[in-house]
């Protein structure tokens, strides 16, 4: 069975995360969607609210293939306790390659039997990043064509 590991804070969860989470299912047998819980950000959303907008994201005829869990400590041991051989990362555009290249390389060094592999976004979501969701959000903007209905309703909460 071929699976792969999808790692991030998905705080909040993007089209273009899920996007690459659907990508992925049609690639791998098993797409592990992992949500940090241990960051060095400060997190908007829970762990456990998090994980639940990404379940609440992800389209039913994918959902056979695709397990939303929350992890801590470092990446490559969860992969290695899982027995997957692969990371997944996004690339959105030139400025994200340089600490993505830095972070596969540092999992390499750590577990040279896991490999990372890149995986870029549809087009239409190449420039949409959590970040920029959250403070548009935060400013009362409508960030309604950035992320699904559930990830919507839930920034309208937590913003008023």
């Amino acid at each position: 069975m071929r699976a792969v590991v999808y790692p991030g804070t998905f705080d909040p969860v993007t089209n273009g995360h899920t996007d690459l989470i659907c990508r992925a299912s049609r690639l791998f047998d098993r797409v592990i969607v992992a949500v940090a819980a241990d960051t060095h950000k400060t997190p908007m959303f829970d762990t456990d609210q998090r994980v639940a907008l990404i379940r609440a994201c992800i389209d039913e005829a994918h959902l056979d293939r695709i397990e939303v869990v929350a992890f801590s400590g470092l990446l490559v041991d969860f992969a290695r306790n899982l027995g997957v051989p692969v990371i997944m990362r996004g690339l959105r555009a030139v400025s994200d390659f340089e600490f993505e290249f830095q972070l596969a390389g540092m999992n390499r060094r750590m577990a040279p039997d896991i490999e990372t592999l890149f995986l870029t976004p549809a087009e239409k979501y190449a420039y949409i990043s959590s970040s920029l969701v959250r403070e548009i959000a935060r400013l009362k903007g409508d960030v309604s064509a950035f992320v699904s209905a559930e990830v919507h309703a839930a920034l309208r909460q937590r913003f008023g």
